[in-house]
């Protein structure tokens, strides 16, 4: 982590939090997320959402969307990296597959609210 930090330029400000969707709104010029996959798990956590239990999705759905409401209105330039779950193997158990299915449809919402999307497949750029 150290290594990643130091390639970075100095200039750079390092925010490591969950409350992403704050982080959106108090944003300057730009903004790299890196990434979404792990603020969708730590909200899942936060949440409980692990085991599919209606109370506990109703709170992860609030968490998303109040995410998607803050990249909707935020001023910034945002870059955000996320993983492309459903290209891949299906998950053998059903927490894999609750998370591939939750960031598959919160990858949908954010590129909804997005100028560009692109799909980065073996290093060549794919705009969606």
């Amino acid at each position: 982590m150290a290594a990643h930090r130091a390639r970075r330029p100095a200039w750079w400000r390092t925010a490591e939090t969950t409350d992403l969707a704050g982080l959106l709104r108090g944003a300057g010029d730009a903004l790299l997320i890196d990434g979404i996959g792990t603020w969708l798990t730590a909200a899942m956590d936060e949440c409980g959402a692990w085991d599919g239990a209606a109370e506990s999705a109703a709170r992860l759905a609030d968490r998303i969307a109040g995410l998607v409401g803050a990249w909707r209105e935020t001023r910034a330039h945002v870059v955000a990296v996320s993983d492309e779950t459903g290209l891949g193997v299906v998950p053998r158990t059903r927490a894999g597959r609750l998370f591939r299915d939750e960031l598959g449809r919160l990858n949908q919402m954010l590129a909804a609210e997005s100028e560009e999307t692109e799909l980065v497949v073996a290093g060549r750029i794919i705009p969606l």
